[in-house]
């Protein structure tokens, strides 16, 4: 029996709910809202999912985009990802969505948030899941335009707890963003940034001195810089890491050559999350499943990795404690 088939409780803390639209919603969605689509079937659409670099990824996703259109949309999708979450042992998601990518495409801002929280506002209550929101920025576009779309989340009072920073890393540095992190943490938010996927690990030092984040999002290329890993060890900085997307990507060539083990021995603050599972391969669970058979990894490994998740998290201390005491009953159950 697998550490699985138990339903290992913990947090997802890496998530683009746009990266878990599924072909067949896709091809739903643009029926719905009479959309052309550049690959119409199930066959020629799917048969886009292999990809050479994060570009490659890019443009289909953005692509795939087009679909979401109303309030509706941006509920089904977030509800279809909650589903498939909870299946896979997800109790806490803190899940980013990108504003900017919708807003270039004349998709009103109130329209995407108002649509993904109608679907987090019950799932709690409907799939056990509590949530938060982080709005991501996409670093290949000008700070002066993730400011303008901060200001006007701030201004709508959308419910959001933190930013982040995602898309093309290579060549759009962190420190090309302090002064949008320097707004959201005047306005309360909590910080992240993507650094160390394809960017070197540089990325990871300006993420954490430039725009004093958090939590670093996948951060794998930290590897290379012994000094960093001690850093991030003795700092217990949480990197969110996503191992079935960066071998989709070409990050890393084969799971095999995945650095987690390593990050896991040196003692960093590790866990395991699935990225844009819609493309990279699978949830949650589908991580753990070929994370525990490459690795031979059993029941303690599985727990290291679901604790760090929730500790991690920004969940409240009452819930962080709720879910640390189920990982524990978890962790009897496995004898």
């Amino acid at each position: 029996m697998t550490t699985r088939e138990l339903t290992l409780p913990t947090a997802e803390l890496h998530l683009h709910i746009e990266g878990t639209l599924e072909p067949e919603l896709i091809l739903e969605l643009a029926a719905r809202n009479g959309i052309a689509l550049p690959f119409p079937t199930l066959e020629l659409l799917s048969a886009q999912y292999e990809f050479k670099d994060l570009q490659s990824f890019l443009n289909l996703y953005y692509a795939n985009m087009a679909v979401l259109i109303t309030e509706a949309d941006f509920a089904d999708m977030t509800r279809a990802y909650l589903g498939r979450a909870q299946a896979a042992g997800v109790r806490h998601a803190e899940i980013m969505f990108d504003p900017q990518a919708h807003l270039a495409r004349g998709v009103e801002l109130t329209t995407a948030v108002d649509g993904i929280v109608a679907a987090l506002a019950s799932s709690e209550a409907e799939f056990g899941i509590s949530t938060g929101l982080i709005a991501a920025f996409l670093r290949d576009e000008s700070e002066d335009s993730a400011l303008e779309v901060l200001e006007a989340l701030l201004s709508m009072g959308a419910p959001i707890i933190g930013i982040g920073l995602d898309s093309a890393e290579v060549g759009n540095p962190p420190s090309k963003f302090v002064r949008l992190f320097e707004r959201a943490r005047a306005a309360g938010l909590r910080l992240v940034a993507h650094a160390g996927e394809e960017g070197p690990p540089s990325y990871v030092v300006e993420a954490l001195d430039l725009l004093g984040v958090e939590r670093i999002d996948h951060g794998i290329r930290s590897v290379e810089d012994p000094a960093l890993v001690r850093r991030l060890v003795a700092e217990q900085v949480p990197l969110t890491v996503c191992p079935l997307s960066n071998v989709r990507l070409r990050a890393v060539d084969t799971l095999a050559e995945h650095p987690l083990p390593r990050m896991i021995e040196a003692g960093m603050n590790v866990s395991v999350n699935s990225d844009d599972p819609a493309y990279f391969g699978g949830y949650l669970g589908t991580n753990f499943e070929a994370l525990e058979t490459e690795f031979a990894w059993g029941a303690s490994v599985a727990r290291t990795l679901a604790g760090n998740s929730i500790r991690s998290s920004f969940a409240s201390d009452s819930r962080k404690s709720e879910l640390l005491a189920e990982l524990d009953s978890w962790s009897a159950a496995q004898g």
